[in-house]
């Protein structure tokens, strides 16, 4: 576990250097320079072309996880296998791109009530789905290769200070917004091709195929594992973006907007599970592929628990300090509408980093195909749930359907993952962390009544207001490590803390 703690933490630091420039360009540039009706415009062009370039894919980056431990080969180049990762794609981007222009007309007609600025860019969204997906399959590549760190800043850093610099330019006046939506093309092209050069460098990929390595039961395996992946991804891909669709169509891009700021904030949960989980999935691949239930049990409980332990104490540090972020937010009140889909969909980001290395122990299995049926049943509550809840609960119903259709799919998984992979997600360190957590969010309440609560200037002074909430948090927060580090709940963290202990004395 010592290389994914290692490379998870390199790979969180580079994220979260990422999400201090994105906070800002969300949180201070966005809400102050453009309409909600423009934030929402930026947010459904990118979740739209996502949309496009995961179907596109074939489920090729899964594919790359699943499949690298048979090509694997560093004096052959693995075998040629970087070729397929770019072809199949290259082939799914044709015939997904083909659909999406086809359905032009009754796709533009079901935002035409609502969002008619989004339909003056449908064909934007075609070049930058191409710019994502080769990104994507660039980065799995380099995550098979255990480099995770340098696509991870590209995507993470260069990505957004190269989209700062476009909404800076919209915001002076400097671009029109058509301006604008083709530097946001540009910064992913960009990406893509230094993604692209990174793999070159690395000498160890080659675009040339071993038509020979390619064998009868190799090819028949890849390709149903393949057509699985695509049937699936249909659900699978779709139900993320499901609630974005539903708010810009029935509620308009202004809620879009709204929704967009809650997304970003909730979203800060997730983080850590971006190079935790990137950098186990290889190891989890190889694992399941030698049968090593015990090495995957473990790997599993480790991504699982430390997600958990990261996720929960962000999670705690946003929500109560959330009427002060909106306090401090340009053009805040507009926003705190969307304070409880902050928590709703806290909840959410919280269940899926903390159980999704159970979908990738499965998706790796020989039972992969249960996915479909799983991601089915979610696809189909998320729009059964959207479909009830946005008339009646608006914004704050689109994210009870994100939460309410992930619990009930990763409460399948986990059952399907225990009983018949006999692989567990759970160990002791769970509870203890969830102790920890409710010892933390008593003593916050016990700080707001006991002490917040007398303090006559927290009603006069926004900067005491400021500075009670960094004080609480901070003496909040180092209970709360302090607890974690006598009890043991973690070896990894506890080797971290005693490091930086040692370092500070």
């Amino acid at each position: 576990m010592g290389v994914v703690i290692k490379q998870s933490i390199k790979g969180t630091i580079v994220t979260y250097i990422g999400v201090a420039i994105g906070a800002f360009t969300t949180l201070v540039i966005l809400t102050r320079f453009l309409t909600t009706e423009e934030v929402g415009l930026t947010r459904v062009l990118i979740e739209a072309a996502t949309l496009l370039s995961s179907l596109a894919q074939l489920g090729t980056s899964s594919s790359i996880l699943r499949f690298y431990p048979f090509f694997k080969d560093s004096e052959k180049k693995d075998n040629g296998f970087f070729f397929w990762t770019v072809i199949i794609p290259l082939v799914g981007f044709m015939i997904f791109g083909l659909i999406y222009v086809i359905l032009r007309i009754p796709i533009t007609n079901y935002f035409s009530e609502k969002s008619q600025l989004f339909n003056n860019y449908f064909y934007f969204i075609v070049p930058l789905a191409f710019c994502l997906m080769y990104m994507t399959v660039f980065e799995t590549n380099a995550n098979v290769l255990m480099r995770i760190v340098v696509p991870k800043f590209v995507r993470e850093i260069l990505v957004r200070i190269l989209s700062l610099a476009v909404y800076l330019l919209f915001a002076f006046k400097i671009i029109s917004i058509d301006g604008m939506v083709v530097g946001l093309c540009m910064v992913y092209a960009a990406a893509m091709l230094i993604d692209l050069g990174y793999l070159l460098s690395l000498g160890k990929i080659s675009l040339k195929p071993d038509l020979k390595f390619i064998t009868k039961p190799l090819w028949h395996d890849y390709t149903m594992y393949t057509l699985m992946l695509v049937i699936a991804s249909i659900a699978t891909v779709i139900t993320p973006f499901l609630n974005t669709f539903f708010i810009t169509a029935k509620m308009g891009l202004s809620s879009t907007g709204v929704y967009a700021i809650a997304v970003f904030i909730a979203t800060l949960v997730e983080i850590p599970y971006r190079s935790l989980g990137a950098i186990s999935q290889p190891l989890i691949s190889q694992s399941v592929k030698d049968g090593n239930i015990a090495e995957t049990n473990k790997l599993c409980q480790n991504v699982s628990l430390h997600q958990l332990l990261a996720g929960c104490f962000i999670f705690f540090i946003i929500w109560i300090n959330i009427d002060v972020l909106f306090d401090i937010l340009p053009n805040g009140e507009v926003y705190r509408t969307s304070k409880i889909v902050v928590l709703i969909l806290g909840f959410s980001k919280l269940v899926y980093s903390t159980f999704n290395i159970g979908v990738t122990t499965l998706n790796f299995s020989k039972y992969y195909y249960f996915s479909f049926i799983f991601t089915t049943i979610m696809t189909i509550s998320a729009i059964l749930l959207n479909i009830r809840l946005i008339p009646v609960y608006g914004i704050n119903g689109a994210a009870m359907a994100t939460l309410l259709s992930y619990t009930i799919y990763y409460i399948l998984m986990i059952l399907f993952d225990r009983l018949k992979l006999k692989v567990s997600l759970f160990s002791s360190g769970h509870l203890k962390t969830m102790a920890i957590v409710a010892v933390m969010i008593v003593f916050n309440i016990l700080w707001t009544y006991l002490i917040s609560s007398r303090l006559p200037a927290l009603s006069t002074s926004k900067w005491a207001v400021l500075a009670d909430a960094v004080i609480k948090t901070i003496i909040i927060v180092a209970t709360g490590l302090f607890i974690l580090y006598r009890w043991k709940v973690s070896d990894s963290v506890n080797n971290i803390l005693n490091k930086f202990l040692r370092i500070k004395h």
